[in-house]
């Protein structure tokens, strides 16, 4: 039997505690939204008219607008402090105020329904994004008819948001059909954070790595049939004991045939020699930085925990550069005032990248940062990896050029941040916490 603060309750009142509990959740997200478009009404003033505020052209605070038409300006620094208020990364809480702004200014019968937990706050937002380029007159439209709908499920609902979208502007659909014609590509998909071994799709990825492609409609068709020929001729080619692989496996071997065009053009045509042609594409290089543990795992920078026989498999395509190993241990410094290639190197594999608080950002484009000022008349080695902290170019302005912010470098990857309101956050290689 379960013990806890329900374990007394019979059947009928666990239903009623979570039909609470569920109303309580979707209040709480409405005054979150609430708190974070009263922050918005606080930061509605030019900072540009502020007393000492540095210009623009040199990365000062601005007004910027969010939202779609309509919808007030906003301060473009007030997002950080809010962002770590919120424990999230600035760029989604970005969205959430535009999303709010949207939806009081564009979508206001949506937003009543709202705040009356009649539509969850998660597929209010998604509408407003939706309705982001309308017009202000199209945006009415739309808040109409989705207004008149609300008892409609959530996928039915969204449904409908988009088809009435569509209506209210046909010839920005049509531009948006042309432009998303042109936004093709592929992309390997780096794992997220969890990603490694959540379950809750499989089990996870702990050996495999995703591969993501947008093409035209006809090249998507041409493509899937071609990895379904090479699919059904691996299938014909497979032995007693492999007999227990999937469809989806053998397609996954047939795409991964075709990284090798000789081969994979071989095994169509059944004309071995075109495998020894010199079409074979070349060796890649490769440097990779591993952190190695007595426990046999290695990570990868930007890859993540591997297993040793698996950063072989990884290499066995490659030109492999090896690197001297960097001791950590100690410290490098400069006497010059920018931070040399080595000490970032340094810096970036303690920390990882990013040491803003709460920071979701794995880009390496990142701005080195004196956590200390630099002195250009104080003592010699100010620069090194004992005062270096790397920040994405937004959070190094709003550092630089919002008042009130303090950093400190209180390790070698460890950082002690101040916003101005007060809030104390300690960022470390293992997360941000509360000072």
């Amino acid at each position: 039997m379960s013990t806890g603060p329900y374990s007394d309750l019979d059947q009928a009142a666990t239903l009623a505690e979570i039909e609470d509990a569920l109303q309580a959740r979707r209040q709480a997200c409405v005054d979150e939204l609430l708190l974070v478009l009263q922050w918005t009404d606080l930061h509605s003033a030019d900072p540009q008219t502020q007393p000492g505020a540095a210009p623009i052209t040199q990365g000062g605070d601005k007004l910027i607008t969010l939202g779609g038409e309509g919808t007030p300006a906003v301060s473009e620094f007030c997002f950080a402090e809010l962002a770590i208020a919120r424990q999230a990364g600035i760029q989604a809480t970005r969205n959430l105020a535009a999303d709010g702004l949207d939806l009081r200014h564009r979508l206001p019968l949506l937003f009543t329904q709202v705040h009356d937990l009649v539509v969850e706050v998660w597929v209010a937002r998604k509408i407003a994004t939706m309705t982001r380029t309308l017009s202000r007159d199209a945006a009415a439209f739309v808040d109409q008819a989705v207004s008149e709908s609300v008892g409609l499920a959530p996928g039915r609902l969204l449904d409908l948001a988009q088809t009435t979208v569509i209506e209210a502007d046909l010839e920005a659909h049509r531009r948006r059909v042309q432009t998303d014609a042109t936004r093709t590509g592929v992309w390997f998909g780096w794992p997220r954070p969890g990603d490694l071994l959540d379950g809750q799709a499989g089990p996870g990825y702990a050996a495999t790595a995703g591969l993501t492609a947008r093409l035209g409609t006809g090249q998507a068709l041409e493509l899937d049939t071609v990895i379904d020929d090479l699919a059904d001729r691996l299938a014909a080619h497979t032995t007693d004991h492999e007999q227990d692989v999937t469809r989806d496996q053998l397609r996954a071997d047939a795409l991964a045939l075709l990284a090798h065009p000789a081969k994979a053009l071989a095994f169509l045509t059944d004309d071995q020699e075109i495998s020894t042609s010199p079409t074979t594409l070349p060796r890649r290089d490769a440097t990779i930085y591993l952190h190695l543990s007595e426990s046999q795992v290695a990570t990868a920078d930007d890859i993540g925990p591997m297993l040793l026989e698996q950063v072989t498999d990884l290499l066995g395509h490659r030109n492999v550069t090896i690197r001297p190993v960097i001791d950590l241990n100690t410290t490098q410094t400069v006497d010059s005032h920018p931070h040399p290639t080595a000490v970032k190197t340094r810096t970036l594999l303690r920390t990882g990248g990013d040491v803003f608080p709460h920071t979701t950002s794995r880009t390496r484009r990142l701005d080195h940062d004196h956590p200390t000022p630099y002195d250009p008349d104080g003592p010699p080695a100010q620069t090194g990896d004992h005062n270096d902290a790397p920040l994405t170019r937004f959070h190094h302005r709003v550092k630089t050029h919002q008042p009130g912010w303090q950093l400190q470098q209180i390790g070698p990857a460890d950082y002690r941040w101040t916003t101005p309101h007060g809030l104390i956050r300690i960022v470390t290689p293992h997360g941000t916490y509360d000072g």
